[in-house]
């Protein structure tokens, strides 16, 4: 096979690994890796050529803070950037508005201009870096802050590299951070779709996301199948606005939640490739391969961590990042062990990244291009999972597609049911959570937990006020008013999000500019 890594793949014992095998004729896949439909992956070689990308999620504090935390990852080995965002920054608030208070730097990095973004990637050259960014209801501001910190550099954007989560349906259906109604949300991620098509075309436009849906309570399949429904609504919503599924089809991307039933989250993400191949095939009429072939960002799941005996989600994280290597995963972040506690700290996070490679460099699942084909309880569970996932999928589209479904409160009523049955099961102890309902023991309060001070609050606002102090205060609003007339017409907004934050104009002015002219999702209008 070209490219490999190596010329010959042997075990310890001299035995020649090869790439794939076919299985006897009525026992799992016959096609082979990267074929249609994908089932057992989107590339001939997968980590036989390179591994996946090993990336860490991080942000945290300020700029300084987590440009100091993105240096150590990337002296450790990270091959992948991924940024955390405060609620503020996703919710559209600068650091200074009232509804920040106590939010500020908390669960991710403190953005409010372009001053903070060329802090936070300060001595790390763009184009040299994959950087995913976990932003949805103000994905269009904080990419047009990450191409006008690239420009600044002089980097070629035909070569900038990463992905911008921008799944805003999921946001209404299970996390909350959405800003303005469906309808504009939707015509932010198409314009952006467009705009990347001719300026980013390496960038993955989208990650639909079933992380978030996973981490509110669904089951596996529920996972997949409201994932995969998003994804029909966003390649629906673009064809409408006129594209052409073979234009954006493969720069889209999906992001899964990895939990502990071991060979059902291996199942699962068998079963999602080939499912997206057949609905870019056969329901959108892709006729691109790339269009078809389902690429996905993967980590481990935050709600099986335990703050009670910590160390123990050592275990679950290696356990759940062996079932996404075992699955097919193009990159891959690792939870850090004291995270049901606060953010990781850098030995946890350390520690997370290292579990990646040592999975990859001394296990040996990553010399075959799809270990698990051929067993028959994997195949079986791949087949089963894609029924139960297509009987929702076929519900939604009765209901008229997710955007209904979610407004019509289809899909939280599904996850909130599952989410109850599973505590059920816990609290009657049908399922065991070692250290939690089983295996407890008296234990000294872990203390080893980073924690984020609420003063750093007050050195953001500072550092906005020399900003704004700072900046052609003219130019700001000549932007932020074209920026208005724009969501009042049909003109793509990603150029005029661009113009503002290049003037450095802050996400909540540009934020507040759209919620003038389109209201927010709940209130008026």
């Amino acid at each position: 096979m070209p490219n490999e890594r190596k010329e010959i793949f042997k075990t310890d014992s001299g035995i020649e690994i090869p790439p794939y095998l076919i299985p006897d004729e009525g026992c799992g896949s016959q096609e082979k890796p990267g074929e249609y439909p994908f089932t057992r992956g989107p590339y001939p070689t997968m980590y036989r050529s390179r591994f996946w990308t090993m990336r860490m999620y991080a942000g945290f504090g300020t700029a300084e803070e987590s440009n100091e935390r993105y240096r150590y990852l990337l002296s450790q080995g990270v091959t992948g950037l991924s940024v955390a965002f405060d609620l503020p920054t996703q919710i559209g608030y600068d650091s200074d508005h009232p509804i920040a208070d106590g939010e500020v730097g908390k669960v991710g990095v403190a953005i409010d201009s372009l001053a903070d973004i060329e802090t936070l990637f300060d001595g790390i050259r763009l184009q040299d870096v994959s950087t995913s960014m976990t932003i949805n209801a103000t994905a269009a501001t904080l990419l047009s802050l990450y191409v006008a910190r690239a420009k600044k550099e002089g980097a070629d954007l035909s070569k900038l590299s990463g992905t911008v989560q921008n799944d805003i349906l999921k946001e209404y259906a299970a996390r909350g951070t959405y800003i303005y109604p469906p309808a504009p949300s939707m015509r932010l991620i198409t314009d952006l779709f467009a705009w990347c098509s001719e300026e980013l075309p390496s960038w993955n436009t989208i990650s639909i996301s079933g992380y978030h849906i996973r981490e509110a309570g669904s089951t596996a399949a529920q996972e997949i199948a409201f994932t995969l429904s998003n994804g029909i609504a966003y390649t629906q919503a673009a064809v409408d606005a006129g594209l052409d599924v073979d234009d954006f089809a493969s720069r889209l991307s999906f992001f899964f939640n990895i939990h502990n039933n071991f060979f059902e989250e291996v199942a699962k993400l068998r079963a999602a490739r080939r499912m997206w191949g057949k609905i870019m095939k056969e329901r959108f009429g892709a006729k691109n391969p790339k269009s078809m072939a389902l690429r996905f960002h993967s980590q481990t799941a935050g709600s099986t961590l335990t703050a009670q005996q910590p160390e123990t989600n050592i275990v679950r994280v290696t356990l759940q990042a062996l079932a996404s290597a075992l699955g097919g995963t193009q990159s891959l972040h690792t939870n850090g062990f004291d995270e049901a506690l606060g953010l990781p700290t850098e030995k946890a996070a350390r520690l997370a990244l290292r579990t990646q490679q040592v999975i990859a460099h001394e296990s040996g699942v990553a010399d075959s291009v799809d270990p698990l084909a051929g067993s028959y309880f994997v195949e079986y569970m791949t087949d089963e999972i894609e029924k139960k996932a297509n009987e929702y999928i076929e519900k939604i589209d009765s209901l008229g597609g997710a955007v209904k479904a979610i407004e019509g409160g289809y899909v939280q009523d599904e996850i909130a049911r599952a989410a109850y049955e599973a505590q059920k099961r816990v609290e009657s102890k049908e399922d065991i959570v070692v250290g939690v309902n089983q295996y407890q023991m008296d234990e000294p309060p872990f203390d080893d937990v980073l924690s984020i001070d609420d003063s750093l609050r007050q050195k953001q606002i500072a550092r906005l006020a020399e900003v704004k102090a700072s900046r052609n205060n003219e130019r700001v609003a000549e932007t932020l008013r074209s920026l208005k007339e724009g969501a009042t017409g049909h003109a793509n907004l990603m150029p005029l999000i661009l113009d503002a934050v290049e003037a450095y104009a802050t996400v909540g002015e540009i934020s507040d500019g759209l919620r003038e002219v389109w209201g927010e999702y709940g209130g008026e209008g």
